[in-house]
């Protein structure tokens, strides 16, 4: 948790839509969560509208909209909801929440913000958290909000390649805030014994969905063999949800599978502990990602990053000089890269003193100081709290008129 600050002068209330399910936390719904959290230990008010089944345990803050359903979107599997049920949900809450502002992750993804953007009316502010070269996904959702799309009073981008793919594929453009990070919780976390290695049996953590290929866990898996060759006691730490990660393990790996130990999913606590304790940390993703939130806590854990060379990653470890940079894609390249720095603890300490001072950058304090900028931007353009469109309650009406048409 952020810790509280003087209070605003303002204080505001914030509703926050994330178009992903909480069932399966990622990259957005931790986003969301934390800066809810910091926005609340400001003095703001704060709602959360997002899936989540009725079972999911979730924050007090959070109003479950219901099921999602698994689909495929933009390389990954995401777990949205849609339709009318979830929409009149989205109404009422909207209705409910009287927010001075609106904050919407995501909203051209067809789930809960694509349909609180349609609803609503007022101080609206997006983020847009996706980097991808092409995306069909966006060039399918335009058309359907492009109308919509002229309600937002603001735009964030968290990374400058999520603000590259957000001007070439909607237009427009945004202010760039990263995604945060509370860098003292990762810094003062507790090294654990099973994960702290030595000069001859270092450890190396990976973190992330071990069945979607982007990312990268061949890619680690391929250097395996090739960094035990140089470093017999070297183990590999892989956290993460999937089926697929020992299966991938042995059939490439053979024998040298027994240097991979797979943790399954880790806890936040377990996860800043993990960081803490081995002495690297590798992200072998090969593309799509806007930002890289893990390297950055690696970085406040005070962990060696070794990453690929996406152009995401090298911004956040500042060119390189807060981390090390191997070939994307490249496993003999990450093998060699990686053994370099696991024989350099000289370097290795280097580049960590320079990431702690990186990674401030990044923290929640900073960030939130950010976003609250661009709400006091888009509540002064309007004289009136978030309402409803007039304009979607006609079409809910006519949806519904055809909805019983088609019944009878």
């Amino acid at each position: 948790m952020a810790e509280a600050t003087e209070a605003p002068a303002r204080r505001l209330r914030v509703g926050i839509v994330c178009p992903y399910s909480f069932d399966v936390p990622g990259g957005v719904q931790i986003h969301v969560k934390d800066l809810a959290e910091a926005l609340m230990a400001r003095g703001h008010t704060v709602e959360v509208l997002a899936p989540a089944d009725d079972e999911t345990p979730v924050p007090d803050y959070l109003t479950a909209a219901g099921r999602a359903v698994p689909v495929r979107y933009n390389g990954s599997v995401a777990r949205l909801t849609f339709g009318p049920v979830t929409a009149a949900r989205t109404r009422r809450w909207l209705a409910a929440g009287r927010f001075d502002v609106l904050h919407l992750h995501e909203p051209v993804t067809p789930s809960l913000s694509m349909l609180a953007l349609w609803i609503a009316d007022g101080p609206v502010v997006a983020t847009f958290h996706t980097s991808t070269a092409r995306s069909r996904s966006m060039q399918v959702a335009f058309p359907l909000v492009r109308q919509s799309l002229e309600k937002i009073s603001a735009r964030i981008a968290v990374s400058e390649d999520a603000r590259r793919t957000l001007v070439e594929h909607l237009g427009g453009d945004a202010v760039v805030i990263p995604n945060g990070v509370y860098v003292d919780t990762f810094a003062a976390a507790g090294a654990d014994p099973r994960w702290t290695g030595t000069p001859d049996a270092p450890t190396v953590a990976f973190l992330g969905r071990l069945d979607e290929p982007r990312k990268g866990l061949p890619v680690l898996l391929g250097a395996v063999r090739s960094v035990r060759e140089r470093i017999p006691g070297v183990r590999f730490l892989v956290a993460g949800r999937g089926e697929t990660g020992p299966q991938q393990a042995q059939e490439l790996l053979g024998p040298d599978a027994a240097a991979v130990e797979f943790l399954g999913s880790v806890s936040e606590q377990d996860k800043a502990s993990l960081l803490a304790s081995v002495d690297a940390y590798v992200a072998p993703q090969t593309g799509g990602e806007s930002f890289g939130i893990v390297l950055a806590e690696a970085m406040a854990a005070g962990t060696s990053v070794v990453a690929s060379d996406l152009g995401a990653f090298a911004r956040v470890l500042d060119g390189g000089t807060a981390g090390t940079l191997f070939r994307t894609g490249d496993s003999a390249d990450l093998a060699d890269t990686l053994v370099a720095v696991l024989r350099d603890p000289e370097g290795r300490a280097a580049r960590e003193e320079v990431a702690r001072r990186v990674v401030r950058r990044y923290d929640w304090s900073a960030v939130t100081d950010q976003v609250l900028a661009v709400y006091e931007m888009a509540v002064a353009g309007h004289d009136a709290p978030v309402g409803e469109d007039p304009a979607s309650l006609r079409g809910a009406r006519l949806l519904e008129l055809r909805r019983r048409g088609e019944a009878r």
